[in-house]
């Protein structure tokens, strides 16, 4: 399960996780681990490590799903086009059990490192930063079983081994995995105690402060736990994962249902959005402000977490960027993701809809697929991309590896003031990575509601058909005329499908969906993806790349290397 080698415990000087980084031994490593003890800020690093590589919206797995492709061989491509096996495991997460180490390792020390000199401010800092490190673990292994859990030969369903003690390197890591909901409640039972330690936001509120820290001075306790803190985990980002955790764990691939899972999902998020405001409090610009803002902003009502701005993060650009404008077209969304799109009336696209227009299918189309997919005759920034016939390195399969495959490029995500010269250099964008943010929570009620109650069933206040309205109304969709189709939904199953693709539609691209065709038993029977070729009047759809997946796909493997190593360890079926 874990390299069997000993920890050299790094630290970082800052308390900006994003830019913490391992640094190279002091005097050979001389410093030995006693130095946990007497030095506040090392011992801290070893918190910070927990909080390396957090998951967040820049994985483009989407190119593993029917939504787009790469132009170039990578792990993803290989693994939809039936490469993925227990050898081959291109999304694994077993790795991030170091993840837990550092933060158990760091429980095991938090109690005999001197914080603070002032022996009530320094309680305070070890009660938060124990919260901190209870919550890391248990997100930690959220996301591993969200990966590896799945069920055996015989049908059983599995979780994860759950490791809440550090293990030196010759400690037994022959550890067998948990029963599902046996590693479900144990992550929530971590959730729950880091609750007790963590307020809900760190604005320093006194009236909201956990009980616990009642009896505490006012100032000190504003000092600990005050907007210095912001961007660690804190209530609000745990209950938002424990609702992740429940609407998982009722998903059709786990327990379909059985259980309070759905429940319990439904009313931690109507807690949470009811205290920003419930549909009121929907950020009108949250499908695209959380990535495209005036350098300087700092104000991001979408984002519930999230990492520090950066303006080294023009990566993204140079990747997906079309070859005219000096980048590499690496993520091509398909056709299947264009035809997702309804009609500006709200209505499912179609070609027989009164308002299609062969010559240019893209007219009266929701407005967030302008915004999104660069298709042949969109712009970025007043840059026009052509695709078709005579649109030079931008046309289809024209540069290898640069030009798309399926006739789009990816707009979501981009600064579009951007510039990429001939010579390589690249103007700045500041940018962050997302976490969290109150879409997801909006679609995740409203899922989980209608597998309550159907379309009409409030919690809260909120409502599927009510939370699909304001998002489609934000969106722009049938703003004249009323969103009829909305009205016209009548059963769970018919706003079922509605949400699923309000998830594909505004989520797309920030590394949902794969992870949503898994839970919703789907990944192993989605459709081939296809593109669309102008050929200077008509557009012809073709077929980009076939979808390879096994029936044993919603179940990823664990590396077959840590299963010959531990025979405590079943593997998932089929792998």
């Amino acid at each position: 399960m874990k390299k069997l080698f000993k920890y050299t415990w790094a630290f970082c000087l800052t308390l900006s996780f994003a830019a913490c980084s391992l640094l190279e031994p002091v005097d050979e490593n001389l410093l030995g681990e006693e130095r946990l003890n007497y030095d506040p800020a090392f011992a801290e690093g070893v918190l910070l490590n927990a909080y390396e590589g957090l998951i967040y919206q820049l994985s483009f797995n989407d190119v593993a799903t029917d939504d787009a492709v790469h132009n170039y061989l990578s792990g993803f491509r290989r693994m939809a086009l039936g490469e993925w096996n227990a050898q081959n495991t291109f999304t694994s997460r077993w790795n991030q059990y170091e993840k837990v180490l550092y933060a158990n390792k760091f429980v095991e020390v938090v109690d005999q490192v001197v914080w603070k000199r002032d022996e009530e401010t320094n309680e305070l800092f070890k009660q938060r930063l124990y919260g901190e490190a209870i919550a890391m673990r248990a997100l930690w292994h959220f996301w591993i079983l969200q990966e590896h859990g799945g069920r055996d030969a015989s049908g059983q369903l599995l979780g994860v081994p759950y490791i809440s003690e550090f293990l030196e390197y010759d400690a037994d890591f022959n550890l067998p995995r948990l029963g599902f909901e046996e590693t479900v409640a144990r992550i929530n039972a971590d959730f729950d105690e880091a609750l007790e330690y963590l307020p809900m936001d760190y604005d320093g509120d006194l009236a909201k402060r956990p009980a616990k820290y009642n009896s505490f001075d006012g100032e000190k306790y504003q000092f600990v736990f005050g907007p210095d803190q912001d961007l660690r985990i804190s209530g609000r980002v745990i209950r938002a994962f424990q609702a992740k955790l429940a609407l998982m764990a009722a998903s059709p691939a786990f327990l379909d249902g059985k259980g309070n899972y759905y429940q319990d999902a439904a009313n931690i998020i109507a807690e949470i959005l009811n205290d920003i405001g419930g549909i009121a409090g929907m950020d009108p610009n949250g499908h695209y402000d959380f990535y495209e803002f005036p350098i300087g902003q700092r104000n991001f009502p979408e984002v519930l977490w999230r990492n520090n701005v950066s303006l080294w993060q023009t990566w993204i650009e140079r990747a997906q960027f079309p070859p005219s404008l000096n980048g590499n077209g690496q993520v091509n969304p398909s056709q299947n993701l264009v035809d997702a799109f309804p009609m500006l009336d709200g209505t499912p696209f179609s070609t027989s809809h009164p308002s299609y227009n062969p010559a240019n299918p893209f007219e009266n189309r929701d407005p967030r697929l302008a915004r999104y997919i660069l298709y042949n005759g969109n712009d970025l920034n007043g840059r026009v991309i052509r695709t078709g016939t005579g649109g030079g390195n931008d046309e289809i399969d024209k540069v290898q590896s640069r030009s798309t495959r399926s006739g789009y490029y990816l707009k979501k995500l981009l600064d579009q003031k951007v510039t990429i010269s001939a010579d390589g250099s690249i103007s700045a964008s500041e940018k962050l990575s997302v976490y969290l943010r109150y879409t997801d929570l909006y679609l995740m009620l409203a899922e989980a509601a209608n597998e309550i109650g159907g379309p009409d069933y409030f919690i809260g206040g909120l409502s599927p058909r009510s939370i699909i309205a304001a998002i489609r109304e934000r969106a722009g969709l049938a703003l004249d005329l009323g969103d009829t189709y909305l009205a016209s939904i009548g059963s769970k199953d018919q706003m079922r499908n509605m949400i699923r693709n309000e998830r594909r539609l505004e989520l797309c691209f920030e590394g949902h969906r794969f992870y949503d065709l898994r839970r919703w038993n789907m990944l192993d029977n989605i459709d081939d993806v296809n593109g669309s070729r102008f050929d200077g009047t008509n557009y012809n759809q073709f077929l980009v790349e076939p979808r390879v997946y096994p029936d044993n796909a919603n179940y990823a493997p664990i590396p077959q290397a840590e299963i010959v190593k531990f025979n405590a360890l079943e593997q998932n079926a089929g792998w």
